[in-house]
């Protein structure tokens, strides 16, 4: 019931320095909110227990013994509550200071980390009080019955494996969590306490977040508050939560309360990315330390937010980004291929639809980077039974606007022929009477590129390859397919990135293009002569099926944590009943038309989602699919 989710929470407390006494309730208050949120783990900023800022005083035997004395209460509130918490504290052994980081869990102290780097440059004087714990042969702590270590990984709950930075721990050249990280830890922690000056949070932001990435890890930061000493320098409380190069939370800075930040983490997503990565080799340098598990039985993802289109960036310039690079992209892979099989140009079929579109506009680019003519583009338009008057006269227009050579051959007869050759009834409207169309099209494609020596380009893209919703060795085929890594929610960005772009003319048939319903019209329209055929009616919702597509191919999910991630997306938007039906046809189909896609031609990797059957992709095409329906 937990998803793969784990709740975590990183801390930044009001305290008073060199007040153990007072700092204890405050984390006992941090405790208390995070249990009422039912968090799992909790991390507390660098030396919580006592302050950052105690100077000298960290040499003090009072100091050292109210700090221990007000651990012993902490350790003690945590007793039957099932929550793992970290604090800082220094703590003295075989006469040295150790700048460490306690984790606690049910009324006992389980596991101590001793800082690895001790900061001592510019405003940081860390080593006048401090030992690394890289000197730390082989302790253990008498009182509290467990190792001081660097570089300890704690089990703390089913598959979740706890590392600890401290602070500057992150910001040497080789940060522990490498190294922890490669032997297993995926959860990685980091109490600290680093000042504030400008640009100073921006590039600590992009540190957390650059870490999970490398490391294919969360990442729990807690930063020291604005309570601490100002005598010199000035703490903001930052706190972050970052998964796989991702940034989960963040709480609000400079703030005169306590900032309790959460974020649900998803460890199955990063143990399915770690066992894809064969870079990420396993090490054995790190200690493995087990604990009594938390209880992690239910998450209900309250703290998980869930894209509802993966593919999509939400922020519009990221998205705008993402385009520009997507369709450069795809341009140079086409020119590419052109150039080396010395075409002198391209065929495309152009139905007036999305996919063929792109295409077109693709080609265009292509054939400029070439230095080629126009007119070495040829479009061609083939009206069929369910061809409306809309596309048709927006497919001729986007031709004749971008000067791209514009043919124009009817299909009806020669398929009318074909089926009466096969002796097919015309009347009956099958998948027969479609694919003979769809076939046919392509044929003449082929002949055309053959004849004027160039390069068939296909249009079909990433989510009609999922589904299987193409003819097969009809525009399943071509010579070169630009839109196969781009699935269908991506299409409609890209046209509108080229049409923001465009002058006027180009940019009204774009958007009407983009307005049109989805649909490869192979059925003759209604009375009115408006599309009868509507993809999404048949198989379902685009958007649905590339969140599903993203979500089992990228992180392997299984059925049900499908449809919950599901709900939680497009809460408001699709009701359960709506998802678990369309969920099924995406199994189905995805199951059953794996053979398309085993034998699809060539194309460019866009993103991080590819069917290709020589890259991203290899599955046997009779696997059977009943299984993945039935799982939990």
């Amino acid at each position: 019931m937990n998803f793969g989710m784990f709740r975590v929470a990183a801390a930044s407390l009001k305290l008073k320095v060199a007040n153990p006494s007072y700092n204890k309730t405050e984390i006992m208050n941090a405790i208390d909110l995070a249990l009422a949120e039912n968090v799992k783990l909790l991390v507390t900023p660098e030396l919580s227990v006592t302050g950052y800022t105690c100077g000298d005083l960290f040499f003090s035997r009072s100091l050292l013994e109210s700090a221990e004395d007000a651990l012993d209460d902490i350790v003690a509130y945590t007793l039957g509550n099932n929550i793992c918490v970290v604090v800082g504290m220094p703590l003295a052994h075989m006469n040295k200071l150790y700048n460490c980081a306690v984790v606690i869990q049910n009324g006992m102290v389980t596991n101590i980390t001793a800082k690895t780097y001790p900061a001592n440059y510019n405003e940081f004087y860390e080593k006048r009080w401090f030992d690394s714990g890289k000197n730390l042969i082989s302790a253990r702590h008498d009182k509290y019955h467990c190792e001081i270590s660097t570089q300890n990984i704690i089990n703390i709950c089913d598959d979740v494996m706890l590392g600890i930075e401290i602070c500057e721990d992150l910001w040497v050249p080789l940060p522990p969590s490498v190294n922890m990280s490669l032997s297993g830890a995926n959860l990685i922690v980091n109490l600290s306490a680093s000042d504030e000056y400008v640009a100073k949070a921006e590039y600590r932001k992009n540190l957390v977040v650059t870490q999970s990435a490398r490391c294919i890890c969360a990442y729990v930061y807690a930063g020291a508050s604005v309570y601490e000493s100002t005598t010199d320098l000035v703490f903001s409380g930052d706190t972050l939560i970052a998964e796989n190069g991702t940034l989960l939370a963040r709480g609000e800075r400079f703030q005169r309360d306590n900032i309790i930040t959460i974020a649900d983490i998803d460890i199955e997503k990063l143990s399915t990315l770690r066992q894809k990565n064969m870079s990420f080799l396993q090490q054995a340098d790190c200690r493995m330390v087990h604990v009594p598990n938390l209880n992690n039985e239910e998450n209900d993802l309250k703290y998980r937010k869930v894209n509802p289109h993966p593919f999509v960036p939400v922020d519009n310039e990221k998205r705008k980004e993402n385009c520009k690079e997507i369709f450069s992209i795809q341009a140079s892979g086409l020119a590419k291929r052109l150039e080396h099989v010395g075409a002198r140009g391209c065929v495309i079929g152009i139905s007036g639809g999305l996919d063929s579109t792109l295409a077109l506009l693709v080609a265009v680019r292509a054939v400029k980077l070439l230095g080629k003519p126009l007119k070495s583009v040829i479009g061609v338009t083939m009206p069929g039974f369910g061809t409306t008057d809309r596309t048709y006269q927006n497919s001729i227009q986007l031709m004749n606007q971008l000067g791209v050579t514009c043919l124009e051959i009817n299909i009806k007869n020669v398929c009318i022929q074909h089926m009466k050759d096969i002796r097919h009834n015309p009347e009956i409207k099958d998948t027969t009477y479609e694919n003979t169309q769809a076939r046919e099209r392509t044929q003449i494609l082929f002949d055309l590129a053959n004849k004027h020596h160039s390069l068939l380009v296909g249009t079909g893209d990433l989510s009609e390859l999922a589904l299987g919703w193409c003819t097969y060795n009809g525009d399943h085929m071509s010579m070169y397919g630009v839109n196969a890594s781009v699935p269908k929610t991506l299409v409609s960005y890209l046209i509108k990135h080229v049409a923001d772009i465009s002058e006027e003319k180009t940019k009204a048939i774009l958007t009407d293009i983009l307005n049109t319903p989805v649909s490869p019209e192979l059925l003759p329209p209604d009375e009115h002569g408006s599309i009868v055929q509507k993809t999404e009616e048949n198989i379902g919702p685009y958007e649905l099926h590339d969140f599903f597509l993203y979500h089992f191919i990228r992180f392997g999910f299984s059925r049900y944590k499908l449809q919950r991630l599901a709900e939680k997306a497009f809460d408001g938007i699709y009701d359960t009943v709506t998802i678990e039906k369309w969920l099924d046809v995406f199994l189905k189909r995805f199951f059953l038309s794996q053979f398309k896609r085993s034998c699809v031609p060539d194309s460019p990797k866009v993103g991080s989602v590819s069917l290709s059957p020589r890259g991203d992709w290899r599955m046997p095409s009779d696997a059977s699919f009943e299984d993945f329906l039935q799982q939990p």
